[in-house]
């Protein structure tokens, strides 16, 4: 049996991104993620402190102090291997069937497979499409056996149905956008 794993929403995974391919500092984080994600995640410094507290906690980053002159120490983030396996494993994982899911760790998950593994970036796309797809069939199968004079259900599936629909347009949209330009062979 095919075992689902759901990820909580948490831009946890935008700083275990950052800190991929280089260590950083909390404050640079902070920063980078409201710079990269400011319409997507919306999360305070101290926010970002608690949260990277915890992934110290969580054996997934480790961290370095560098001492300063008449300021506290620095810490200076790196991503274990644990951290490096935790991350891969959530880019690897499709988003739930949720609009919102899709809006904040689709796309978030779409920035890193870019930023690392360009090409995979297809693939993303067509397990999402299948996930979408499937959300959308189950959806259909809830709201066929509502009885009608469950108006606010009925309603409320009506509209889960109809979001999914148009995410999914959205997400040819998207797959367009990054899709490597087709060469024709005429590059004259």
């Amino acid at each position: 049996m095919d075992k689902k794993i759901h990820y909580r929403l948490s831009p946890e995974f935008v700083l275990l991104g950052f800190l991929y391919n280089h260590p950083s500092h909390g404050y640079e984080l902070n920063k980078q993620l409201a710079e990269e994600f400011g319409y997507i995640w919306h999360v305070s410094q101290s926010q970002t402190y608690n949260i990277l507290n915890r992934l110290v906690l969580q054996g997934y980053i480790t961290s370095i102090a560098h001492e300063q002159e008449k300021l506290p120490p620095r810490r200076l983030l790196y991503l274990t291997d644990a951290g490096v396996q935790h991350f891969n494993d959530w880019l690897s994982t499709p988003t739930r069937c949720s609009v919102h899911a899709i809006r904040v760790e689709f796309i978030t998950r779409l920035y890193f497979t870019q930023l690392y593994y360009p090409q995979k970036a297809q693939e993303m796309f067509r397990i999402q499409f299948a996930a979408v797809g499937e959300g959308i069939k189950h959806l259909r199968e809830l709201r066929a056996n509502l009885p009608d004079d469950q108006t606010v259900n009925c309603l409320a599936l009506d509209l889960r149905i109809k979001l999914l629909d148009s995410i999914l347009g959205w997400l040819k949209e998207c797959q367009e956008a990054i899709a490597p330009p087709q060469t024709t062979g005429n590059d004259d």
